[in-house]
């Protein structure tokens, strides 16, 4: 059997007969024994769990049934999404074991699309870092190189699909978590406009910024997991009233006559090489017929100390339910308040910690207004410009990631260094609109560099479209 890297002709061959799903199962289990030990992109593979739902689509496609746009593609999942009776951690020592009685939405609807999920994969604790050196159950390794961080938070499911493990996966983005490790693993990773897609299941870390969003092997396969997983959930307050996205159209469109926005005011100190391959990105734009049109966003430069009161601040509020009472660990103690003590002191890694006491603060009395609400003027400011540059622009170009992947160990003891690898991702979460990255060409020592392409609100189409083209046009890659 020929191997099948990518979702959508994995699927076609599925639901076609041309392969079973088993088969194609069978092939990524083969990999993910060769390599995972020196990967560990996973928590937990979930062998049987993913020869029951491969038997299960054979069993549709022989049937007659069509089981859906998604027929037996090997995908896995960020362990912060709820999989009944199979263990979500969040790579957390406080959760280690627990079973959610219930599914998140996205894991539903992918299974209703023919998914066969192969496992949960290694995340920073809480989705709380930007390398997955920060879970509890070790690092993820970059499969490009295993002396380097695969980014993070979402690094076990980014190194999952770099790595052959799995045609797609899910991952979380809060400040950057799935497009930073998308760049660094010369991945597809996006981020959707806030509300398009479901988080009732989605462990919290700060809710007014957390999403959902694919890592893929290509630009299509993401819109096709996109469509499947978006559309409106009445088990999410914060859902979009609206269909499912559709997207796939837009792929094949050109660029010309788009507008392409230069940020003139970009906060500085990315790579040569990074910088390099972005001025290549809109070159090949302006070739193509786009217009490139330079915009400023002022406030920009102010997200990342924004993000650090406002996301701390609302995981101080969402990680209070862990204590020992309710699921996951127990320290036994003498009196309840020393339980809660000793239970989160066992439970919580150093990161997570270091942020809950963050949040803890800004939200004091007497600090209220000096920090958390003066970040929340910031986060407006950062929507208004995005708003006024989004007058004279389509989307925006950026790099991904300032840095390629670093050396493991690198920035552990340095957490100013690592948060300013999230400065093109975060503003974005702050605003709710959507971004993705696209593998564009190599940085230094060879590894992966990703453009970022920012679009307004419920602005998915045009992102894909310019995505595509990127693609299509990239630096030894194009397809």
């Amino acid at each position: 059997m020929a191997e099948l890297s990518n979702a959508v002709d994995i699927a076609n061959a599925v639901r076609n007969g041309s392969v079973s799903a088993v088969a194609v199962l069978d092939q990524y289990l083969a990999r993910i024994d060769s390599r995972e030990s020196s990967i560990h992109a996973f928590n937990l593979v979930t062998r049987e769990q993913a020869r029951s739902m491969a038997a299960k689509v054979d069993a549709d496609v022989k049937a007659g049934r069509d089981p859906g746009p998604l027929a037996g593609v090997p995908i896995a999942l960020k362990d912060n999404m709820c999989t009944r009776g199979v263990p979500t951690t969040c790579s957390s020592r406080i959760l280690e074991g627990w079973k959610p009685p219930y599914d998140a939405t996205v894991v539903t609807r992918l299974a209703e699309a023919g998914a066969v999920f192969v496992g949960k994969t290694n995340l920073d604790e809480f989705a709380m870092g930007s390398s997955t050196e920060n879970s509890a159950f070790g690092v993820t390794y970059n499969p490009h190189d295993t002396s380097r961080v695969s980014g993070g938070s979402s690094g076990g499911s980014a190194a999952a699909v770099a790595a052959g493990f799995a045609a797609a996966s899910l991952g979380s983005d809060t400040g950057g978590s799935i497009r930073q490790p998308a760049a660094l693993c010369g991945v597809v990773g996006v981020k959707p406009t806030y509300g398009t897609v479901s988080r009732y299941g989605l462990v919290a870390f700060a809710s007014s910024l957390d999403q959902i969003g694919p890592f893929t092997v290509d630009v299509r396969d993401a819109a096709v997991l996109l469509e499947a997983m978006s559309g409106h959930d009445p088990l999410d307050s914060t859902s979009i009233p609206q269909p499912a996205l559709s997207l796939q159209g837009s792929l094949d469109r050109d660029v010309k006559g788009l507008r392409i926005g230069r940020i003139t005011d970009l906060p500085g100190g990315s790579d040569p090489e990074v910088e390099a391959r972005l001025a290549e990105s809109f070159e090949a734009l302006a070739a193509a017929g786009a217009t490139i049109v330079d915009v400023e966003l002022p406030s920009m430069k102010y997200g990342l100390t924004a993000y650090y009161l406002i996301a701390p601040a609302e995981a101080s509020s969402n990680l209070a339910r862990y204590d020992g009472v309710r699921y996951g660990l127990r320290v036994d103690a003498a009196d309840t308040n020393a339980m809660y003590m000793a239970t989160r002191a066992a439970g919580f890694g150093d990161e997570v910690k270091r942020r809950i006491m963050l949040g803890t603060y800004a939200l004091s009395a007497g600090y209220y207004d000096a920090y958390y609400g003066k970040a929340l003027k910031v986060r407006r400011l950062i929507s208004d410009d995005f708003a006024r540059a989004y007058q004279k622009a389509d989307v925006l170009l950026t790099p991904t990631s300032p840095i390629v992947a670093f050396p493991v160990g690198a920035k552990v003891d340095d957490p100013l260094s690592m948060y300013l690898c999230d400065v093109f991702t975060i503003p974005t979460n702050l605003a709710g609109h959507p971004a993705m990255s696209v593998p564009f060409g190599t940085g230094a020592h060879g590894l992966p560099v990703g453009v970022q392409v920012l679009a307004p609100t419920l602005g998915e189409s045009v992102m894909f479209q310019v995505a595509a083209h990127l693609e299509r046009v990239a630096p030894g890659g194009a397809k």
